[in-house]
């Protein structure tokens, strides 16, 4: 399914794009440019050939691992992107630890104290948090934690003053590389504000998912036996419920981590994270045709490979479960 659904994608993506109103070349050039200056750069950069062509291009080269090159940087973008695409992967990955931590964990004692003040106030949270607007959330949590209490700064992924000396562009694990401990909190608390407006959805519907499977695997017989025989509840609840409900809920967060990746943009914007997302964008205004292909591909490539990794999970969790 893999290669199927990458072809589509870049089809998909191929024709949308130039169906976006404005010429590169025009753009670039200004609206001052004549005619011939602007027909000689289509020319340079193949944009007046038959779109079967331009895609046929597209797609030899991609076969070879060449991205292309940037129209508006003239960059390879195979050297372009990681940098920008490992700032969102930072930002998606520490955004899904909280929603995983705390809306498996809410919706477990959600589900344990079924009905109690508890339930409550963890399910209309779960609803306000899948109801609540992300851009409306990181202004306010600027305004609050930033501007008010200085707590947290207000955008950005590093201190201007205090630069993280980039390996893998990682900047967790990169500090912890190199020992700047220092230099760790000040990137944690960069993550922390479009982090916590990252996870506010993903938090809120694990919640849901998890309080609902585990209610359902909780009335099952071998849960009652178990019960029954006097296992404390911690170890019903955590070893015998959990692993069994645990499926949808991991069809949840593999789904939710690829839209992360993919719809990380509102959240970048707002926090000025130089993430994929702000890059697709930039690219989009400039109609960097390169650059817009390929950004959607990589982000369309991991999310098929995670749901393929979860798809993978699902055997190891349950043995039930077999791949022909």
């Amino acid at each position: 399914m893999l290669i199927p659904v990458l072809i589509g994608m870049s089809l998909i993506v191929f024709f949308l794009i130039r169906a976006i109103p404005g010429d590169p070349a025009q753009i670039i050039l200004g609206q001052q440019a004549s005619e011939e200056a602007v027909a000689q750069l289509r020319d340079t950069l193949g944009l007046d050939e038959p779109w079967y062509v331009q895609y046929f291009i597209y797609m030899k080269d991609l076969l070879t691992g060449d991205l292309g090159n940037s129209i508006r940087t003239h960059a390879p973008i195979s050297e372009e992107i990681w940098p920008y695409f490992a700032a969102t992967l930072e930002l998606s990955m520490f955004a899904m630890i909280i929603a995983v931590v705390i809306g498996v964990n809410a919706g477990i004692i959600s589900a344990w104290f079924q009905n109690s003040w508890f339930d409550y106030v963890a399910m209309l949270g779960a609803l306000i948090g899948v109801s609540m607007p992300i851009f409306w959330l990181g202004l306010m949590e600027q305004w609050a934690f930033a501007v008010e209490w200085r707590l947290f700064p207000t955008s950005g992924r590093e201190s201007i003053l205090n630069p993280v000396e980039s390996i893998t562009n990682l900047y967790v694990i990169d500090t912890i590389i190199q020992g700047r401990f220092d230099q760790l909190q000040m990137v944690l608390r960069h993550l922390t504000l479009p982090g916590v407006a990252l996870a506010t959805i993903p938090m809120a519907i694990i919640a849901r998912m998890t309080r609902s499977s585990m209610l359902e695997v909780m009335r099952s017989d071998y849960i009652r036996t178990a019960r029954a025989k006097g296992l404390r509840m911690f170890w019903v609840v955590y070893k015998h419920s959990l692993k069994n409900a645990f499926i949808p809920v991991l069809t949840v967060i593999g789904l939710q981590m690829g839209l992360l990746l993919g719809g990380a943009i509102l959240t970048e914007t707002i926090f000025s994270w130089p993430g994929i997302g702000r890059y697709i964008y930039d690219a989009i205004g400039f109609r960097d045709y390169p650059v817009i292909q390929s950004g959607i591909l990589v982000i369309a490539l991991v999310f098929v490979t995670i749901n393929l990794l979860v798809d993978l999970l699902y055997a190891a969790i349950d043995p039930r479960i077999k791949y022909q």
